[in-house]
């Protein structure tokens, strides 16, 4: 699959297909590859667009949540879009929550999987340290429930991160960040559609945060995949976009290709 990143100001992104459209955010650790599979299923039927998330550019008085999601508001604005489902992994989770709490009106809805914004296991507290690369890869493989799709490449971006000092204090900053924007009180704000797809076996935000975001959230819809940790866009493609397909027919009217 060959996908252009393009650049436009201080907005580095993907934008794909035409339609609905499906506003991608990535991990701490994520990147546009996380989301590969899913782009490649759904560009023929929406318009996938993925701004990549400027973790290690923003000053570290702006590394944080807040200042993630002003990035967003402010891509948002510039790409003048109007509407849009929101999904997010992991922090992306955190912050599409965070972004719908300001401005839910374009919004039509929300898919998260493995989201921080309740508990999160972080890897912020000890992963973002020099050290050997076995250790980063042992990291790296936890993420996953099969080892395996932690690749070497995957790993080599990783171990790159955590021995650059300015990038390493910058996960170090959001990580911590996310511990502080608990957003257990302010769930039932969102009242748009939201599904939860959840790895059964995440080790980093555990099945029962899963349950808890659906406890938290007023229309949400909560499934599992067995054998799959904390990435299941990039673990279970499949499965994961059999469900993404299912939930996005109720509450969209997809292009026709």
């Amino acid at each position: 699959m060959q996908v252009e990143i393009r650049k436009e100001k201080k907005f580095k992104y993907v934008d794909e297909g035409e339609g609905d459209v499906l506003l991608l955010l990535h991990g701490l650790f994520g990147a546009m590859s996380n989301f590969k599979d899913l782009i490649e299923e759904f560009r023929h039927r929406y318009r996938i667009v993925l701004p990549l998330l400027p973790l290690f550019e923003l000053p570290f008085t702006r590394a944080n949540l807040p200042g993630l999601v002003k990035h967003i508001q402010k891509f948002v604005e510039h790409k003048q879009l109007d509407s849009f489902s929101l999904i997010g992994n992991s922090l992306g989770g955190h912050i599409a929550l965070m972004y719908a709490l300001e401005h839910l009106d374009p919004v039509r809805s929300i898919i998260l999987t493995g989201s921080s914004g309740l508990y999160e296991h972080s890897l912020g507290d000890t992963f973002p340290k020099r050290g050997s690369y076995e250790y980063v890869k042992e990291k790296t493989e936890l993420t996953f429930y099969d080892p395996k799709v932690a690749s070497k490449e995957l790993v080599d971006e990783v171990f790159s991160i955590v021995n650059d000092r300015r990038k390493a204090l910058n996960v170090i900053a959001t990580a911590k960040s996310a511990i502080r924007n608990n957003l257990r009180e302010l769930l039932p704000k969102i009242t748009v559609p939201v599904l939860l797809i959840w790895g059964k076996n995440d080790r980093i935000t555990p099945a029962f945060v899963g349950e808890e975001f659906q406890k938290c959230l007023p229309n949400a819809t909560l499934k599992f995949i067995d054998k799959c940790g904390h990435a299941p866009m990039m673990e279970r493609p499949k499965e994961f976009n059999v469900l993404l397909d299912e939930f996005l027919q109720q509450v969209l009217t997809p292009t026709e290709s």
